[in-house]
């Protein structure tokens, strides 16, 4: 074998991660400023709703150490956000399944009071069970809103932190 042939072999890491779909770019994005180069994606064992991307990197890459610790702060950001993306519908899902629980509960109270030949409860009944059947719906997207107003400020500010980490970690890799 020449010598320009063994000086050209290149040995790599690989790394798979599996993340939300809605997150894929940002991951697809930002890897590179650590070194690593999507080598392909794949459908992930979690569903629809992830992705598992695969990344390959140089294993005598320079400042291997400061890139891997600024790495993992990206990624504590990007986990941050999508636990603040999720923060915005979970609180807003839980109220809405409540109310609409009740307003189940209060239809089951006239079904059962109608079939005991109690019309006038029946009624009673139905109007909130009527009511517990429309509002979910307004309580999740009020509270959404307001919790999506609430959030979305810090959500920007990871973001900025995550751009400030990959411009650390792309002059690193220039170095």
């Amino acid at each position: 074998m020449s010598e320009t042939k063994k000086n050209n072999f290149i040995g790599y890491e690989y790394k798979d991660i599996t993340v939300k779909r809605d997150m894929e770019a940002l991951y697809v994005d930002s890897y590179p400023y650590f070194g690593w180069v999507l080598d392909g994606t794949s459908p992930a064992v979690k569903g629809l709703t992830h992705v598992t991307l695969k990344f390959k990197r140089d294993r005598k890459i320079k400042n291997k150490a400061e890139l891997t610790r600024l790495q993992h702060q990206f990624e504590s950001h990007a986990k941050e956000i999508e636990r603040l993306e999720m923060s915005k519908v979970v609180g807003a899902s839980t109220v809405a399944y409540v109310v609409g629980v009740f307003g189940t509960a209060f239809m089951a109270g006239s079904v059962f009071s109608y079939l005991a030949n109690m019309l006038p409860l029946s009624i009673i009944l139905a109007v909130p069970g009527v009511i517990g059947w429309i509002i979910p719906y307004f309580c999740y997207e009020k509270i959404k809103s307001k919790k999506t107003d609430e959030v979305s400020p810090i959500i920007e500010q990871k973001y900025d932190a995550i751009y400030e980490t990959c411009e650390k970690a792309n002059r690193l890799l220039n170095n």
